[in-house]
C-alpha cells in the first residue's frame, strides 16, 4: 500500500464542537484495568501513546455509569471523585499531546458478570425477567436478574446525564453511549429481551427505541446543542450471537435510526464483524452497517470491524475484549484489506474509521498506514491484552 492510497484519512474532520485532525479512530476496548471502578496510572502512557501514534479521536474503554450496571469490578468507574479525578489526568494528558477523546458510557445491563463485580450479591437489571443466555460470559448462572421499573428507568436515564455532564465538566471532547453488543440499551432494542408492556416495551423497533430515545433526549437537553453525542450500535449481540439481527432491511432500520438520530445525535458507531461485509446483501448493495446508517440519518458515520486485522482470521468469540466484534488473534492487514477499505471511504459510504485490536498491538498504527508501512505492524495476540504497550 502507498502512502497516497491512504491520504484521504488524513484530512482533518469536524465533528459538532470537536475538530479531529485525521480520520481513524481508537475503538473502545475494555481492557480490565481498573480496582474499584479507579483506572491504574499507566493507563494514562496507554492512551497517551495512541495520540502520539496518530490516532485522531479516542473513544474510551466502556466506562460504568452509577448503578448495578458495571460489567465486572476491574471496569473503570465514571462517576466517584477517585474514578473522576483519574479521568481527568488521561484527558489533560490527551490534549497536552494534541488528541481528542470521548469517554464510552456504560451499563451491562442483564450481560454483567455478576460473580465478578463488586456488588455481586444484587441481581442483575434490564428491560425483563427475560436473559438471552443461560449463564454469562464467565460460565456462571445468568441468574439472580430482574426487571427494571418505570421509575429505575427514569433513575438510569438521570445517571447517564450525570455521567455525560461530568465528562463535558472535565473537558472531554463529547460522549459515546454503548448501546450495542446486547448491553442496556441494546437490551431494550432486542425483542428478545424486552417483553415489557408498558410504553418501554413494543411490538417493533421503533417502539422498543423508546428508552434509547429519551436517553439521549436528557443527555441532549443537559449538555446542550453542540456537544457530541454519538451512540455504538450493532445487530449481532453479545457473547456470540453473531448472526441476531435488530433490522432484517434497510427499511426496518430506518425506523430505528431515524428517531434516535433526531433525538439528538451526532454520530454513529457502527460495529460489526467484518467492515467489509454487506449487511443488507438482498437489496443488491454493498454497503455496510456504517454505509445505510449514513443513507438513512446523514449523520457522521463511524464503520469499525476487524479494521486492520487479516481478512483471512478465524473469527471467534467476541470477548478478548475489545469491541470490534474481531479475532482472538490474527496477522496484520493485508493491502487487499485496505484498499477495499479505501474504496467504501472515498465513496461516502462512512466519515470515520475505527480501529480495535490491531492499536491494541500497534500504539503507532496510524503512523505507519500514514507513511505506507503496512508490513511493519505487529500481529494481535490474545497474550497481549495482559499489558499495555
Amino acid at each position: 500500500m502507498m502512502p497516497d492510497i491512504a491520504a484521504p484519512l488524513f484530512q482533518p474532520y469536524r465533528l459538532g464542537t470537536c475538530e479531529l485532525p485525521n480520520r481513524i479512530v481508537m475503538s473502545a476496548m475494555t481492557r480490565m484495568f481498573a480496582k474499584d471502578g479507579v483506572l491504574e496510572d499507566r493507563v494514562v502512557d496507554y492512551y497517551r501513546r495512541r495520540v502520539e501514534g496518530g490516532v485522531g479521536l479516542i473513544i474510551s474503554e466502556g466506562a460504568a455509569i452509577n448503578g448495578i450496571g458495571a460489567y465486572s469490578a476491574a471496569v473503570p468507574h465514571f462517576y466517584g471523585d477517585a474514578a473522576l479525578s483519574k479521568w481527568k489526568t488521561i484527558i489533560d494528558a490527551v490534549h497536552a499531546a494534541g488528541g481528542r477523546m470521548m469517554p464510552q458510557l456504560w451499563h451491562a445491563g442483564l450481560a454483567r458478570i455478576r460473580n465478578q463485580s463488586a456488588d455481586q450479591d444484587l441481581p442483575s437489571v434490564g428491560p425483563s425477567m427475560v436473559h438471552p443466555t443461560v449463564g454469562d460470559v464467565s460460565g456462571q448462572p445468568a441468574p439472580p436478574f430482574r426487571a427494571l421499573s418505570e421509575a429505575e428507568i427514569g433513575e438510569t436515564i438521570d445517571q447517564y446525564v450525570a455521567a455525560a455532564l461530568s465528562a463535558q465538566r472535565l473537558g472531554f471532547d463529547g460522549v459515546e453511549l454503548h448501546g450495542g453488543h446486547g448491553y442496556l440499551i441494546d437490551q431494550f432494542l432486542w425483542n428478545e429481551t424486552n417483553k415489557r408492556t408498558d410504553g418501554f416495551g413494543g411490538q417493533n423497533l421503533a417502539e422498543r427505541a423508546r428508552f434509547g430515545i429519551d436517553l439521549i433526549k436528557a443527555i441532549r437537553d443537559n449538555v446542550g446543542p453542540d456537544f457530541p453525542i454519538g451512540l455504538r450500535f450493532s445487530q449481532w449481540k453479545s457473547p456470540d450471537f453473531y448472526d441476531t439481527r435488530l433490522a432484517e432491511t434497510p427499511a426496518e432500520l430506518e425506523t430505528l435510526l431515524t428517531p434516535l438520530s433526531d433525538a439528538g445525535l451526532s454520530f454513529f458507531d457502527c460495529s460489526t464483524r467484518r467492515f467489509w461485509e454487506a449487511e443488507f446483501p438482498q437489496s443488491g448493495s454493498d454497503m455496510n452497517l456504517a454505509g445505510w446508517t449514513k443513507k438513512i440519518t446523514g449523520k457522521t458515520a463511524i464503520t469499525v470491524g476487524s479494521v486492520g486485522l487479516s481478512d483471512a482470521l478465524d473469527v471467534t468469540s467476541h470477548h478478548a475484549y475489545g469491541q470490534d466484534g474481531a479475532a482472538r488473534t490474527g496477522s496484520s492487514a493485508s493491502a487487499e484489506q485496505f484498499a477495499k477499505l479505501m474504496h467504501m471511504f472515498n465513496r461516502g459510504d462512512f466519515d470515520l474509521i475505527a480501529v480495535g485490536r490491531a492499536l491494541i498491538a500497534n500504539p503507532d498504527f496510524a503512523n505507519k498506514v500514514r507513511d505506507g508501512q503496512l508490513a511493519e505492524l505487529k500481529p494481535y495476540r490474545m497474550e497481549t491484552l495482559t499489558e499495555l504497550i
